[in-house]
C-alpha cells in the first residue's frame, strides 16, 4: 500500500538514526535500545495518522470536552530478539496494545549461505485488528516474510504495518512484491547488500549491539 522512509524529510529521526550507526555511540548499549525505542516511537505516531478514529467525550473538571480515541484493536508484533527495543517504543505509543513474539534465527551454513528457521510464534487473535509487526534490519526480508506467514494462522488481520530502523533496497522491494498490501515503515535505506546478506552502511548486528554477544 504505501513505503515511507522516514529521513526523505530530516527530523529528529535522523539523530537517532546517526547514533545508532555510529560504531563510537554504540558501546553503549543503553543508548543504543534508547534510540531503537525512540525511533520506533515515532513510527508508531505516523502510523496513528493511517487509523480509524471514534469521537468521545471527556468530562474536564470544568465541562466537558470532545476527544477523538483510536477505534482499532492492534497487536505489536517483534521478531526476537532484536526487535525488542523497538516494540517497546511502540507500546510506548499504542498501551493499550496487545503483544505478539516471534523467535527467528539464522541457520549459517559452511557454503556462507544461510536459512532463516523460526523456533517459536506466540500471538493472540490478529483477526479484524492492526498487526504491526518491527525487526530493526530489513536486509533480505526472508524473516519478516517467514513471520508474517506464521501469524496467517492467528487470523486476518485489518490492515499491516512493518517497521523497520534500516533497511536494504533488496530487502524492501523483496517485502513489496511478497506484501503488496502492507505499509513499510523505514527510518532508513541503504542500497547495498553483500554477498552475505549484510546491510552496508547498515549498522552491524542490531541484537548483540542491545543485548550483548550471543554465542
Amino acid at each position: 500500500m504505501a513505503t515511507k522512509v522516514l529521513t526523505d524529510q530530516p527530523s529528529i529521526a535522523n539523530t537517532f538514526l546517526a547514533e545508532l550507526r555510529d560504531s563510537s555511540i554504540q558501546s553503549d548499549s543503553m543508548r543504543f535500545r534508547t534510540n531503537l525505542a525512540r525511533l520506533g516511537g515515532l513510527i508508531g505516531y505516523e502510523i496513528s495518522k493511517t487509523l480509524n478514529f471514534k469521537e468521545v467525550e471527556t468530562e474536564t473538571p470544568l465541562g466537558i470536552s470532545k476527544s477523538h480515541l483510536i477505534s482499532d484493536k492492534i497487536v505489536i508484533a517483534s521478531i526476537l530478539r532484536a526487535g525488542i527495543p523497538m516494540h517497546n517504543g511502540l507500546l510506548d505509543v499504542f498501551d493499550r496494545a496487545e503483544n505478539a513474539f516471534i523467535s527467528a534465527q539464522r541457520k549459517m551454513h559452511k557454503t556462507g549461505s544461510f536459512d532463516i528457521e523460526l523456533n517459536k510464534v506466540t500471538s493472540p487473535s490478529i483477526e479484524g485488528k492492526i498487526l504491526i509487526l518491527c525487526d530493526p534490519m530489513l536486509a533480505t526480508g526472508a524473516s519478516l516474510n517467514l513471520a508474517l506467514q506464521a501469524l496467517e494462522s492467528y487470523g486476518k488481520p485489518s490492515a499491516i504495518h512493518i517497521c523497520t530502523a534500516i533497511a536494504s533496497r533488496t530487502g524492501m522491494e523483496h517485502v513489496q512484491r511478497l506484501h503488496p498490501d502492507a505499509n513499510i515503515w523505514i527510518g532508513d535505506l541503504d542500497e547495498e547488500l553483500t554477498a552475505k546478506s549484510y546491510i552496508v552502511p547498515g549498522l552491524g548486528d542490531a541484537g548483540d549491539l542491545a543485548f550483548g554477544p550471543k554465542i
